[in-house]
């Protein structure tokens, strides 16, 4: 049978929701849910390099105030004598004082690059910034901890495409955007027809094998999904409909442990105080519902959600009232089950610039060891080859 064109673009993109590599093209027959009490982490990606300098502020430091003489947030929330958090994040300030959430200034990595695509590939990857990866952090965890796993879906990342996080050699998460809407698309009769067809061009033949595979997990995915409806009100936003598909995912018994959001963007050139308002309002609200929502089922302890960007903004404001691409920036983590809250370390260090920029003193593949260790509980030097130390706040 001849495929056209148009068919062959349907059925790949389809297929591209899974992602699968060919070990993982079998229909799926057993439900392996994850263990009691098995931690889970949930990644939130502040895409676009937020300006961190206006999330977590020096409120005392002249020389913010100085540079940034019309955008410095003056209204911060107060953390302690010294920083504040930006106003719009006040439910990160109740978390805080909560004893619930956990910063870590001041993180980046050797020689920084401020491209957007290849900054973030370094984070994706977990690279020196002079090395070239194929494969993300998370899958190449996937591929170290999988040899357990009995279907494909142990880590989900709810948008259209995968991340380079994700992808690992031999396994590879499973990228959809809407539960319902994957499982829509993928029980079109069209799709069905096409389940166990065979083609003798090995390409084709590998796209209508891995459409298989999507079928069955988009089912699985779904069903899981609505088997715990939660109460709780989420906010309209993307970010607010995507926290309550993990928050329902989780609440059921599937067998995921990683789940990886984005939002953004945060490339605030010009007029950046409105724009990171409406993106940290959007967040605040978001993660207000989610943690309420996991709390409420007794299950905060054991999820982990983090927060990072592929980069910082420069210390000075640009003349459009904006920020250009900078170094170092601070991620968050919030959960119920941390060892250390608050601020971690030190504020970045504003008498000590290099050419504008902020110098980094927390390496992230430190942060990503640690959680690899000590919450995912992987050989973190198998999956990143790191061997300098981990932080305990975790």
């Amino acid at each position: 049978m001849l495929i056209k064109r148009r068919e062959f673009l349907k059925v790949s993109s389809l297929a591209a929701a899974s992602l699968m590599m060919p070990n993982f093209l079998k229909a799926m027959t057993l439900d392996d849910a994850l263990e009691p009490n098995q931690k889970i982490l949930v990644v939130l990606q502040f895409t676009g390099g937020n300006d961190g300098l206006n999330t977590i502020i020096p409120s005392k430091n002249d020389i913010y105030f100085r540079e940034r003489n019309s955008i410095a947030i003056k209204d911060s929330l107060s953390l302690n004598d010294e920083t504040g958090i930006n106003p719009a994040l006040s439910y990160f300030k109740e978390l805080f004082d909560n004893g619930e959430l956990s910063v870590m200034n001041n993180v980046g990595y050797p020689d920084p690059d401020k491209s957007h695509f290849r900054s973030m590939d370094i984070w994706h990857s977990a690279s020196r910034s002079d090395e070239f990866l194929e494969t993300g952090w998370l899958g190449r965890f996937l591929d170290e901890e999988c040899y357990r796993c009995e279907h494909p879906t142990q880590a989900l990342e709810v948008d259209d495409m995968l991340s380079l996080a994700l992808k690992g050699e031999n396994n590879k998460a499973f990228a959809f955007k809407d539960p319902k809407r994957l499982y829509q698309t993928s029980q079109e009769k069209y799709f069905k027809s096409l389940y166990d067809h065979h083609h003798d061009d090995e390409t084709v033949s590998y796209l209508y094998q891995t459409l298989g595979s999507t079928i069955n997990n988009a089912d699985y995915i779904f069903e899981k999904s609505k088997s715990k409806k939660t109460e709780q009100t989420y906010p309209n936003s993307q970010l607010g409909k995507d926290f309550k598909t993990v928050a329902s995912l989780i609440k059921s018994d599937i067998n995921t442990q990683v789940y990886y959001l984005s939002v953004g963007s945060f490339d605030t050139h010009v007029n950046q105080n409105d724009r990171q308002k409406k993106l940290f309002s959007d967040i605040n609200e978001a993660v207000k519902s989610f943690v309420t929502d996991l709390k409420s089922n007794g299950i905060f302890e054991n999820v982990l959600l983090m927060t990072f960007s592929e980069f910082g903004r420069r210390v000075a404001q640009n003349a459009s009232n904006g920020t250009d691409h900078g170094t170092a920036n601070q991620m968050f983590f919030i959960s119920g089950g941390l060892k250390k809250k608050g601020l971690l370390n030190a504020l970045p260090d504003l008498q000590k610039l290099n050419e504008g920029d902020l110098i980094y003193t927390e390496d992230f593949r430190k942060v990503y060891a640690t959680v690899l260790k000590n919450w995912l509980k992987a050989d973190s030097s198998k999956v990143l080859g790191w061997k300098n130390g981990i932080y305990d706040f975790i």
